[in-house]
């Protein structure tokens, strides 16, 4: 739990502190006064004032940060402090000041996903299984071992990059082709017709109902117990399991369930040994169960061998592709939230900081690369809410500012109220749903 709220705590400040650096870094630039900027809330621990009169602080609070500008000029302010408020600037200066916030969470995001595509991460190679009956994958020809290595027209290297080139079709529907390696090594194309999915709650896996999922993972025996059934019939660390009994090709747990239905049975097995097939016969001893019952059992530890590979992109090609994956998640979000609006996509998809939460321990616990890769999410998913038009978030500002543009002059007084009470009520439901999905999942 500790290790869950300090990779929250640090996911909140990092992104949260860098989106008020875009206020600040704009600010500055267009000549306003900015009175602190603080990393974190409540109680000041350490404070310094630079040259230019900015506190800068470190608060009690690390879940975030602010800036404090002159919004107006101080009653007995010369014309130049007066210059310096917020609210004298012209419309341009304030729209760019405020779209400066989201903007630089995109542009986070946008570096974060080029360090990983630079860095390199190793992820699994793109090999189906056979793809279930009567599914989109299965209608377009698709067969087991078949290898992704393009979508149309895009080169894929992982299982990774092809749930995300598909991850749109797979929601709005659509005709894709696809790029495989056979088995055999024939390079040939399938033509993948998909229909819009329904997402209704976070398990939907739209893949696997499109009957594409990874082929599973070969056993390989990674310890051999000393006298067991293992060693007595030859087997040695290291070999592929290829076929036993009646299975072919078995994953670990078909294998597992082969070996203790056939207690004191002999049963064929095949492994690969250095790449080269061996035969062996193997007997499950008979042992008693956890619930008591007879079951074979051959004294081995398995282990998964699947085809690895190794994503990684030079300097010029890392950053477009951190370019266009932060634009295509901003546009993903954005449409999945119209499919919101319109009853496609489930509001129990709205999630809060409890699964916020939860989704920063569980990346930070598998390694670096996913623990970035979640904050390149959740910075994009910042920066596109904020633009949002609901007046009390930096796009509520930008509409306002568009308002004084065509009017020529600013808003009143009372749309802005009227405004905030309408984005409070807005934002304080959007919150109430959040927090009753994040507690329905934890108890469900």
């Amino acid at each position: 739990m500790l290790f869950t709220l300090l990779a929250f705590a640090l996911a909140l400040g990092v992104l949260i502190t860098f989106h008020e650096l875009g206020h600040y870094w704009v600010a500055r630039r267009c000549g306003v006064k900015v009175l602190r900027f603080s990393v974190g809330f409540g109680r000041v621990l350490a404070r310094h004032t630079d040259r230019h009169g900015t506190e800068w602080a470190l608060s009690a609070i690390p879940l975030g940060g602010y800036v404090k500008m002159l919004d107006d000029p101080l009653p007995d302010s010369s014309p130049g402090d007066a210059d310096q408020a917020f609210n004298r600037k012209p419309v341009a200066a304030r729209f760019a000041i405020v779209l400066a916030g989201p903007m630089a969470n995109l542009l986070l995001a946008a570096i974060l996903y080029a360090l990983l595509s630079m860095a390199g991460t190793r992820e699994p190679a793109a090999v189906l299984a056979v793809p279930a009956p009567n599914t989109a994958a299965a209608r377009a020809g698709f067969q087991g071992g078949d290898r992704i290595t393009g979508i149309d027209g895009t080169a894929v290297q992982s299982w990774g990059e092809v749930r995300w080139r598909l991850l749109d079709a797979l929601t709005t529907g659509g005709e894709l082709t696809v790029a495989v390696d056979s088995p055999s090594g024939v390079a040939r194309e399938r033509v993948l017709q998909l229909a819009p999915g329904h997402i209704d709650s976070e398990k939907t896996d739209l893949m696997a109902d499109a009957g594409l999922r990874l082929a599973a993972a070969k056993p390989i025996v990674t310890q051999i117990t000393a006298g067991s059934a293992g060693d007595a019939a030859g087997l040695k660390v290291g070999d592929v399991v290829q076929a036993v009994g009646a299975q072919d090709h078995p994953g670990a747990d078909a294998m597992v369930r082969e070996i203790q239905s056939h207690a004191n049975q002999t049963l064929a097995m095949t492994v690969l040994r250095g790449g080269v097939p061996t035969r062996l016969a193997i007997t499950p001893r008979a042992e008693k169960g956890a619930d008591g019952k007879t079951i074979g059992r051959i004294g081995v530890l398995l282990g998964a061998d699947f085809p690895m590979v190794t994503v990684r992109y030079g300097l010029l090609d890392s950053l477009q592709r951190g370019v266009s994956r932060t634009a295509d998640t901003a546009w993903f979000s954005l449409k999945m939230m119209g499919r919101m609006l319109v009853g496609q996509v489930s509001l129990r998809n709205v999630s809060g900081p409890v699964t916020i939460a939860d989704y920063a321990g569980q990346t930070a616990r598998i390694g670096l690369a996913a623990y970035i890769s979640f904050l390149a999410l959740i910075s994009v998913s910042i920066g596109v809410l904020n633009l949002l038009p609901i007046p009390l978030l930096d796009g509520g500002h930008l509409m306002y500012y568009f308002f004084e543009v065509v009017r020529g002059k600013p808003v009143p007084d009372k749309w802005r109220e009227t405004g905030q009470r309408v984005g409070l009520g807005f934002l304080g439901a959007l919150m109430a749903l959040a927090f009753f999905n994040d507690f329905a999942r934890l108890f469900s």
